[in-house]
């Protein structure tokens, strides 16, 4: 047990988001709250997150370590560098946050941890996090792609400062979320108060866990599951939860959302999905030849991979007896088999595109020419 103990990855955050969208809150709470657990938090500049001097112990001139056992470290310049700072120090983290500055592109982080062999053999990408400011996401969304990519490539999205919002425009606001990410999880927050629970250690980029926390993420037409801030339960068993405290179930398909004009909210939603760019593709099919699925998974991510930001989905081979895992960031995609499938489990093949430009038909019309035939 201790051997495993040892060799297991720590798992690495990265937490995203714009100035003022509750980011430095956040890892302040990492930092101070007596979690008794010991994460390092690694910032862009030291200076930014404002932490509470009386706080920190004084070590070397790159790493504070705080009164809870959580330490904070500063990059100046290489990723890797830091890490592997940290990964050398004595004693276990928990885990490892990553602080990207308000407009930075969340790829290339995780590229880092995707790429490079010595962070990879003890370090795991655990998921992306995107915090929103509810009240200024729409602004931000008509100023910037980057708003919008923080929250295409986020496996959770916290929608933060749900307080200076009304009910109608916080739904709104998880309209807009969704039709940019139909799969990430939500949470709404006021004050960064989502517990850490929810968004540390969720196994996201993990081929084994990926789809255990989000079973719905492959269910046809799956009802979108949006926890409130006093949310309980753990995100196995989501379609048996309809007890309607503070979860929003839409039953209307994303990628119609123009033609919602009868909802109460619906020509404020038209309006701001107006102005999203990212697009997201859901792809059905039967068994697949892996000799035709494999090169063309390939040639895709290749030849679109600057507009793909994430890809992620289950595939059935023929003659296979186990659930095939993909996904990918950007031109880089991974597989590994995951799991019998079970007895009276239907054999089908499921992917999620998420990006910009996509040609729809095309991939749809490629993605099914991979098929096993009978």
């Amino acid at each position: 047990m201790a051997d495993t103990a040892i060799t297991k990855p720590i798992p690495v955050t990265v937490l995203t988001g714009y100035l003022g969208a509750g980011k430095t809150t956040l890892l302040n709470r990492i930092l101070t709250e007596s979690h008794g657990k010991k994460y390092a938090v690694i910032v862009n500049e030291f200076g930014e997150i404002g932490i509470d001097n009386d706080l920190i112990v004084e070590s070397d001139e790159e790493i504070y370590e705080m009164n809870n056992g959580c330490i904070c470290c500063t990059v100046r310049g290489d990723l890797i560098r830091v890490v592997e700072g940290l990964m050398r120090r004595p004693g276990r983290f928990d885990g490892i946050i990553v602080e990207t500055t308000g407009l930075a592109d969340p790829v290339p982080v995780a590229q880092t941890f995707f790429m490079d062999d010595d962070v990879r053999a003890k370090t795991e990408l655990d998921a992306v996090v995107a915090l929103v400011d509810a009240k200024h996401l729409p602004l931000r969304l008509k100023d910037s792609r980057e708003a919008e990519d923080q929250i295409a490539f986020a496996d959770v999205v916290v929608v933060n400062k749900t307080d200076l919002v009304t009910p109608d425009e916080l739904a709104v606001i998880e309209d807009i979320v969704r039709a940019i990410n139909p799969t990430a999880r939500i949470y709404k927050t006021t004050r960064s108060g989502v517990d850490l629970a929810r968004v540390l250690d969720q196994g996201a980029f993990n081929l084994e866990r990926a789809l255990e926390n989000d079973p719905h993420f492959l269910e046809h037409g799956h009802e979108d599951h949006v926890c409130g801030p006093d949310c309980d339960h753990h995100h196995h068993d989501h379609g048996h939860d309809h007890h309607g405290h503070d979860h929003d179930h839409h039953h209307h398909d994303h990628h119609d959302h123009d033609h919602h004009g009868h909802d109460h909210h619906g020509h404020a939603v038209a309006s701001a999905i107006h102005d999203v760019t990212v697009k997201s593709i859901s792809l059905r099919g039967g068994e697949m030849n892996p000799e035709r699925f494999f090169p063309w998974i390939q040639k895709i991510t290749q030849t679109q991979g600057p507009n793909i930001l994430r890809l992620k989905g289950i595939i059935a081979f023929k003659g296979d007896a186990e659930r095939y895992v993909v996904q990918g960031v950007h031109m880089i995609v991974e597989g590994d088999h995951q799991r019998a499938w079970k007895d009276g489990e239907k054999r089908e093949s499921r992917l999620v595109f998420i990006g910009r430009e996509l040609d729809r038909e095309k991939i749809e019309q490629s993605f099914l020419a991979c098929q096993a035939t009978a």
